[in-house]
C-alpha cells in the first residue's frame, strides 16, 4: 500500500448528487457522501471539494439555441454555489464543519474565497468546499479544481465519477472497453481520454499534481484512495507512481 494522502481535492459533478435522476439533489446521495467525506476528516485528512452544477443547469442546449454563452456561464457557476450550500448543510448534519469559499461575492451566503484563509480553514479541520468554478467563463469546474488543488497544496486531486476510472471508450456503451489502471499526463491529452479537460490536466502535469479518477458510487473507494489504494486510475508524470 502506498502512503495514505493528507490533504486532498475531491473534484465532484453535479450529476452526482442527482443520483439516477435527470437532475435536482437526491437527499440519499448527497447525505452518503457527506458521511464519506466527514469520515475522512475523523481520521485526519484534510478535505477540499469542488462541485459541479450540471445538475441544476447546464447552458450548453440553451447557448446553441442563442443564449449568450457568458451568461449560461455565469448562471452555470450559480448553479455550483446551490450545491456546495447544500453539501455544507449535510455535512453540518454528518458532524463536520465546513465553508463554502466562492470565486465571486454571493452576500451573505458564503465567504470569498481567499487561499491563505482556504489553507487556514483546512488546518481546523474544516471542509472547504470552493464553488462558483474559477469565478471566469469559458473555464470548467474541472479546471477550477485543478486550480485551486495547486493553490492549496493537496496531495492529489480525486475526479469522482460514475466508473472506475478511465477507459479507452465509454464503458457503457463498450463493455469490453480497455481499463487503464495508470496514465501519463500526456497519454490523456494525446489519446484525448475523457479525463478532465485538457486545460485541467495540464494543470495537473505543469505542477506535478497527482490525478486519481475513481467511482463515486462504490462503496469505500474514496476512503480507499486517500489510504493510498490502487483505485480506478491514477494519472502522473511517467504513468507511475
Amino acid at each position: 500500500m502506498a502512503d495514505r494522502y493528507r490533504r486532498i481535492l475531491l473534484k465532484l459533478s453535479g450529476e452526482a448528487l442527482a443520483g439516477g435522476g435527470d437532475g435536482g439533489i437526491e437527499p440519499e446521495v448527497l447525505n452518503r457522501v457527506a458521511g464519506e467525506v466527514a469520515g475522512l476528516v475523523r481520521d485526519g485528512v484534510e478535505v477540499g471539494l469542488v462541485i459541479g452544477g450540471g445538475n441544476i443547469f447546464r447552458g450548453a442546449e440553451l447557448v446553441a439555441s442563442g443564449l449568450d454563452r457568458v451568461t449560461g456561464d455565469q448562471m452555470g457557476m450559480l448553479a455550483t454555489v446551490i450545491n456546495a450550500l447544500a453539501l455544507q448543510s449535510a455535512l453540518a448534519g454528518a458532524g463536520c464543519d465546513a465553508v463554502v469559499l466562492t470565486a465571486f461575492p454571493v452576500g451573505t451566503l458564503a465567504e470569498p474565497f481567499d487561499r491563505n484563509r482556504a489553507v487556514a480553514h483546512l488546518a481546523a479541520r474544516r471542509v472547504v468546499i470552493f464553488a462558483a468554478g474559477t469565478g471566469n467563463p469559458f473555464f470548467t469546474t474541472d479546471t477550477a479544481a485543478s486550480l485551486r488543488a495547486i493553490e492549496i497544496g493537496a496531495d492529489v486531486l480525486i475526479k469522482a465519477t460514475k466508473v472506475d476510472g478511465v477507459y479507452a471508450a465509454d464503458p457503457v456503451t463498450h463493455p469490453d472497453a480497455e481499463h487503464y489502471p495508470e496514465l501519463s499526463y500526456d497519454e490523456v491529452i494525446s489519446r484525448e481520454l475523457a479525463v478532465m479537460d485538457i486545460t485541467a490536466v495540464v494543470l495537473c502535469r505543469d505542477h506535478r499534481l497527482p490525478l486519481r479518477v475513481m467511482n463515486v458510487n462504490r462503496p469505500g473507494a474514496l476512503q480507499a484512495v486517500v489510504q493510498g489504494e490502487a483505485v480506478g486510475t491514477l494519472v502522473t508524470e511517467g504513468g507511475k507512481r
